[in-house]
């Protein structure tokens, strides 16, 4: 199983099979100045090495505290402190722990990243450090045009949503005794190891963003490292360019709630740009196509949204299980999830007199948590204090509010997706006129009466 750490030894020991060490060898050989030979002293490489060997795929800022991070990594029956160049022995230690290490020991590499003095560290110089790791992951990842189909928003600066991103990750820090204290004071707080080490443990992103950071700068092939479940494959009916309501780190972390089996693809259902302010498009789209994720942005910027576990049915009862959550990306992140104190998960309806007409998800009739009305492009988001399915606050910034904005994903096949394709009706070419149909109570009798699969 390859080569086992020692904690007695006096020489550190690599956590990479013999095939990985090999490929972190060649890369420090192509680091450091010329090949090592027998004879001589370990070889070693600067940081103006690295940064000629990275060139543009991480920032600058992220380059320097991996340098910084390495030599500053102390070695058994070696002085104390940081040295002036990384040597081969530091840097593979830094990818071994970082890579395979425990949370213990990923703590030790975020400390030296972020300071190379010994000791505790500033709360704000981790919400600096954070900012950093989220901006490079969305930086390498668009480098390396491994973005799956996503887009990032253009404009100056840091994506919004890196800081968004970060401060979500931050605010999983536990900072004992900071509650007490205004927000300001708190960046100000002592960050010991253990308040790192339990941080990397209540926020599996902050490893997971260091493994994408080192696998995507450095380009270890043999070091598999799966995108699929971070950043999911985007696909799109239309030719024309379509950017969506989220962005890269938006995207990511509403992928990260979602359940393991639906985190490698999005399909675009339904878009409000694209297919129309219609209410009776959105049910024809939507309806049987299997586990959703719903999008609005209102016109004060706000953007929330949840999952719907299950396909939509245009019915008067609420359906869905406790897999639904709602969530927010703008102006923050958070997802919010069953409380179990009722089933209201998710609820569709149009044509009824006497109950609502239109798309919600927790809460109750006329008091629901997210709701999108009948005359589209109105919704509200009730909470006082919070919705009582998902636990949620006002999601929007006017509990009734107003969007121009929409989106629909579908994050699995539908069932009998592929063959419903081979198989439609003239109706099916047309969710408008299916859902009006549903919709006045006329069946499709010709639903049934297609041409039966051939492998049946």
């Amino acid at each position: 199983m390859g080569n086992s750490r020692s904690q007695s030894g006096p020489r550190f020991c690599s956590q990479f099979l013999p095939e990985e060490q090999a490929e972190i060898d060649g890369l420090f050989d192509a680091l450091s100045s010329e090949k090592q030979r027998p004879d001589t002293s370990p070889r070693s490489f600067s940081l103006k090495a690295l940064k000629s060997h990275l060139g543009e795929a991480l920032p600058p800022e992220m380059v320097t505290r991996l340098y910084d991070g390495m030599r500053s990594l102390d070695l058994p029956g070696k002085a104390k402190g940081p040295s002036e160049s990384v040597s081969r022995e530091q840097f593979t230690m830094f990818l071994s722990h970082l890579l395979k290490g425990s949370s213990e020991e990923k703590s030790l590499v975020i400390m030296k990243m972020i300071s190379a003095t010994e000791g505790p560290v500033k709360a704000r110089e981790v919400q600096k450090f954070t900012e950093d790791l989220v901006g490079s992951v969305v930086h390498v990842l668009n480098y390396r045009q491994e973005l799956r189909g996503w887009t990032q928003k253009r404009g100056p600066g840091p994506p919004p949503g890196v800081q968004v991103l970060a401060a979500q990750l931050f605010s999983e820090m536990e900072l004992r005794g900071s509650e007490e204290l205004p927000g300001p004071q708190q960046l100000d707080r002592d960050c010991d190891r253990a308040v790192i080490e339990d941080w990397v443990f209540r926020a599996p992103h902050v490893a997971t963003f260091l493994s994408v950071v080192v696998h995507r700068g450095f380009l270890l092939p043999r070091l598999s490292l799966d995108l699929a479940p971070l950043v999911p494959e985007r696909h799109v009916d239309q030719e024309r360019v379509f950017e969506s309501i989220l962005d890269v780190p938006s995207v990511i972390y509403v992928n990260a709630h979602l359940p393991r089996e639906q985190r490698h693809r999005w399909h675009l259902l339904f878009s409000s740009e694209l297919h129309g302010h219609s209410f009776a498009q959105l049910c024809g789209r939507i309806t049987h196509q299997g586990p959703c994720v719903l999008l609005l942005e209102d016109r004060d910027g706000h953007v929330f949204g949840g999952f719907a576990s299950c396909s939509w049915e245009v019915k008067p009862q609420f359906q869905g299980d406790d897999r639904c959550f709602l969530f927010s990306t703008s102006p923050r992140m958070a997802v919010y999830t069953s409380t179990g104190y009722n089933d209201h998960y998710m609820y569709l309806n149009h044509g009824q007199q006497t109950i609502p007409n239109g798309l919600g998800m927790g809460g109750q009739h006329n008091y629901f948590g997210l709701w999108v009305d009948v005359d589209f492009g109105k919704g509200h988001s009730k909470a006082k204090p919070k919705c009582t399915t998902y636990h949620s606050p006002q999601l929007s910034a006017q509990e009734d509010f107003r969007f121009e904005k929409m989106e629909v994903w579908a994050v699995s096949e539908a069932p009998g997706s592929q063959q419903a394709q081979r198989n439609r009706s003239i109706l099916a070419v047309d969710p408008e006129a299916q859902a009006l149909l549903e919709i006045i109570g006329r069946p499709r009798h010709s639903q049934g009466l297609q041409d039966a699969p051939e492998d049946e």
